[in-house]
């Protein structure tokens, strides 16, 4: 197989796709966090691009699978962006954006920046606001203050026998919707957030 096209953003980074050519309209896919474009649904989708004939690209955020950067200093503004960039710069006309899990909050975000390049939205398993609404909550006490105190606690993971770091950045630096103040669990003291899980 050949190795994955690359596009440098403005900062430097790089990001890692493929893209197979089509007709209109083509198919984003974004992944999971901690997942990348070599995942199941991502290639059980180009196949489906691929025998009717239709565009598709599948990439690789910042910290993830084949492109540059260290994973604990994303967050989803800049995972989001990464969605825009490659909607940007390696797609045609208007497109379906597929999103799973964390993708689906990824999906949402780069359709509310580029709505008129939006034909449909997917969601599997789509986890908008996962961070405030699945994560934190979860976390002990001694975990949230340990994610506080040191910037990243590390969790337990059936895909990694050494856990996987969480970084307080990724809890804490949410994007929101236009007019749509949101809370930031890790700035929340014990009582607060314990009033907010309820």
């Amino acid at each position: 197989m050949s190795s994955p096209g690359i596009l440098s953003r403005r900062d430097g980074a790089t990001i890692a796709y493929r893209r197979l050519a089509g007709r209109s309209p083509g198919v984003l896919f974004c992944a999971g966090f901690r997942s990348d474009m070599t995942g199941t649904k991502a290639l059980f989708l180009e196949g489906y691009c691929r025998s009717r004939g239709h565009a598709f690209v599948r990439f690789d955020y910042f910290g993830h699978g084949g492109s540059s950067g260290d994973i604990t200093l994303g967050t989803i503004g800049r995972w989001a962006d990464d969605a825009v960039a490659v909607l940007d710069a390696l797609t045609e006309g208007r497109q379906i954006i597929v999103g799973s899990s964390m993708g689906g909050w990824v999906m949402l975000l780069a359709a509310l920046a580029r709505t008129e390049r939006i034909h449909a939205l997917v969601g599997v398993a789509a986890a908008p606001d996962f961070t405030e609404d699945l994560v934190w909550p979860r976390l002990t006490l001694e975990q949230q203050e340990e994610c506080r105190r040191t910037g990243s606690v590390t969790l337990p993971s059936k895909y990694d026998p050494g856990g996987y770091p969480l970084s307080v950045r990724v809890v804490s630096r949410r994007p929101s919707a236009p007019g749509h103040a949101r809370r930031d669990p890790a700035a929340m003291s014990g009582a607060a957030l314990a009033r907010h899980a309820r």
